[in-house]
């Protein structure tokens, strides 16, 4: 099976995979425990391939645990054992040596052979703070075991990765999915902790983003219009076009079984400036129609009859400008999708929404609205 190479939602969304749950505790075996049910639920959930753990397993250390009032007792602490066993394992910077303008330094460091030997740790002589020498042995242990290779850390705590691609499915499917199985199927211990992370909480991050951009723009796209028609219930009537095209992006993603997804909400913000485009060509026209004299009716039939052949050769050359986005099948176009099938859908109601809905809408806050405003100031 051949790849494209690379995905353009992780470039977008922080490189990682699309699913990643972090589980964090201060106990690891819990962690890991947890962690491996976890994997098992996303490899046997559909979508989900490629699943994974970072626990890389474990390896034999050796463990010197010491008496802490025995070491009391003879004038040590943790620091002066450390750095002894430290330079007596790896070595010691005794001094430099200088050739010529060049610098060596020099190390003092055991055989390797004596110093891998237990023999040899456990008697190590430790020099207290009055000058004793002790060894090792007079107040700590040696105990074999297994650690972890490498032990990951996130806010400060311990943490394991389960992730996992994601293909054939909507990331959001995928992660409700497990999330179910999660709740129902694993026990968690107390103090270990569950977060999902990667794409997911990327993608959070950027819907909440992206709606605040979306407000901003009808906000702002609604300011512009009442400056230029120095009015506010001329831009109020354009406006009505932008949730009819929302709804035309309901229809086409569920047509065609498509997510809303990063790029189909960028599609949004998109089309709150495209369809307000042709309102405002029709509404604009009809204005002028009625500072020629002509009346209500006649000024939005004559308005709409004019204006439909701009209306629609705008917005026709918008959609199929967007088809090929919409219908294509390349595995590089696959991110892109989203963004043609919001417009195409997005465009196609609003463009009926503008031709029809609109003169209506403007018709009753001319002949109602307005004129209830002019009684109450009269």
């Amino acid at each position: 099976e051949v790849g494209s190479g690379y995905d353009i939602g992780s470039v977008l969304l922080g490189g990682s995979k699309p699913l990643q749950i972090n589980v964090s505790g201060d106990d690891q075996q819990k962690s890991l425990t947890v962690a491996k049910q976890i994997l098992n639920i996303v490899s046997n959930t559909p979508g989900a391939t490629d699943a994974s753990i970072s626990w890389g397993g474990e390896t034999p250390e050796l463990r010197i645990v010491p008496d802490k009032d025995k070491m009391s007792s003879l004038g040590l602490n943790s620091a002066i054992v450390g750095a002894t066993v430290r330079a007596s394992i790896y070595g010691l910077k005794a001094s430099i040596f200088r050739e010529v303008g060049d610098e060596y330094d020099i190390f003092i460091e055991p055989p390797y052979n004596e110093k891998n030997s237990v023999d040899y740790i456990i008697n190590l002589p430790v020099k207290s703070m009055t000058g004793q020498i002790i060894p090792l042995s007079n107040f700590a242990k040696i105990e074999f075991g297994l650690a972890p290779i490498e032990i990951q850390h996130e806010n400060k705590q311990r943490v394991i990765y389960v992730s996992s691609n994601v293909e054939g499915r909507a990331l959001g499917d995928v992660v409700k999915d497990v999330k179910a199985k999660i709740v129902s199927g694993v026990s968690i211990p107390p103090g270990i902790q569950i977060q999902y992370g990667g794409q997911v909480r990327e993608q959070q991050r950027s819907f909440q983003d992206l709606l605040v951009d979306l407000v901003l723009s009808i906000i702002l796209v609604y300011m512009v219009m009442a400056s230029q028609f120095e009015s506010l219930l001329d831009p109020f009537v354009i406006m009505f076009s932008v949730p009819f095209a929302f709804t035309g992006v309901a229809w086409a993603l569920w047509i065609t079984n498509t997510p809303l997804g990063l790029t189909a909400f960028i599609g949004l913000i998109l089309l709150v400036g495209i369809v307000v485009k042709n309102a405002i060509v029709l509404i604009d026209y009809i204005n002028i129609l009625r500072a020629r004299n002509y009346s209500l009716n006649d000024a939005i039939v004559q308005g709409g009859k004019n204006r439909l052949r701009p209306v629609l050769m705008t917005a026709f050359a918008m959609i199929l400008g967007n088809v090929p986005m919409a219908l294509s099948t390349a595995v590089s176009a696959a991110f892109w999708k989203p963004l043609g099938i919001t417009v195409v859908g997005g465009l196609l109601v609003s463009s009926l929404v503008t031709l029809i809905l609109v003169p209506v809408i403007y018709s009753l806050f001319e002949t109602r609205l307005k004129n209830r405003f002019n009684k109450n100031h009269l």
